[in-house]
């Protein structure tokens, strides 16, 4: 169990309605109280006050079980989403010192699921937890840098972080660009290094593909552990063989089907009104993609929708999340 400071914030009320509660960061003079009852040992105290019944109330309101991966008829591997509990003596400690309850100081335990990714079958990955409030962009990336340079720049702009999948034969020709994708703090994944069809391949073909890509990534100083086949073409072989050098084979929720060069407003339109927790959308450097991508992340934003990377998207971990009260 891990327990952690949690700070929140209401964003809206009713009681029947769901109300989100976003981290805070850097509050002072209350953080420095807050993370000296983090690093104590609190007893369990037994007090029937208001403060205490308060919390109570809210620890009801907010603990959420852990979900366990699992394996879906449609959607393959289903990554965990780790549970969180209000942790009442620490929460009652700092009430009793402020004086009242704040929905911003509250501490919490978050809660491990018992089943993960590894301990399930070796499957491809289609979307995240449908309970995590949060998509990843994850552009496939085999030809060109212009749009890349504009890509990076929008997500500058909207600070948020993404995984490029590379292409092997790319990342040979365009190793500054890579570089430059890590500088702006994003992550890369593997593409295969010529982009073959995996499934027309023989299985030490694959292997080759992947090493090949992943040798030159580690050139650059980290390790992939995301595997994206070329096309979405694979068969159980690909994903075995990624599993054995312990990497994941991520495919999409949503495609924006730019490689065919659509209009900015059709690209729009097959993904913002689909957006939902755990969608991962498929795109390329492409202008009209390029276009797209502001209203994109803008209408996941409005949907309360956090922006991660693919490993922060099939993460259990929760402490970036919106936390809802019931």
């Amino acid at each position: 169990m891990k327990t952690h400071g949690f700070k929140l914030a209401l964003l809206g009320c009713g009681i029947l309605s769901f109300v989100a509660l976003l981290i805070l960061v850097n509050r002072t003079p209350i953080d420095s109280y807050v993370n000296t009852i983090k690093m104590m040992n609190v007893p369990i105290i037994q007090a029937d006050d208001d403060i205490y019944r308060q919390i109570e109330d809210l620890a009801e309101q907010i603990n959420q079980a852990p979900v366990n991966a699992k394996l879906d008829r449609v959607w393959k591997a289903i990554p965990s989403y780790n549970g969180v509990q209000v942790n009442i003596e620490k929460s009652y400690q700092i009430a009793t010192q402020l004086g009242k309850v704040q929905l911003d100081t509250l501490m919490y335990d978050e809660i491990e699921a018992e089943i993960s990714l590894e301990e399930i079958e070796p499957a491809p990955i289609y979307r995240g937890n449908p309970k995590k409030p949060m998509i990843s962009l994850m552009v496939n990336v085999a030809w060109g840098t212009e749009y890349v340079h504009k890509m990076l720049d929008i997500f500058d702009q909207y600070q948020i972080k993404v995984t490029f999948f590379l292409d092997g034969k790319w990342l040979t020709e365009n190793k500054n660009v890579a570089e430059l994708m890590l500088e702006r703090g994003h992550e890369l994944g593997n593409h295969a290094y010529s982009h073959p069809d995996l499934k027309k391949v023989s299985a030490e073909r694959i292997k080759e593909e992947l090493l090949k890509t992943n040798k030159l990534i580690e050139e650059l100083g980290v390790k992939s552990y995301l595997f994206a086949p070329p096309s979405g073409s694979f068969d159980n072989r690909a994903v075995k063989i990624a599993d054995q050098y312990k990497m994941k084979t991520i495919l999409w929720t949503l495609d924006t089907v730019d490689w065919r060069k659509p209009s900015p407003e059709t690209i729009i339109q097959r993904i913002v009104p689909k957006l939902e927790n755990g969608s991962l959308i498929l795109m390329h450097p492409t202008e009209p993609t390029v276009e797209a991508l502001p209203t994109i992340i803008e209408g996941a934003m409005n949907k309360e929708l956090m922006l991660g990377t693919v490993s922060e998207l099939i993460s259990p971990e929760r402490s970036l999340s919106l936390i809802h009260l019931k």
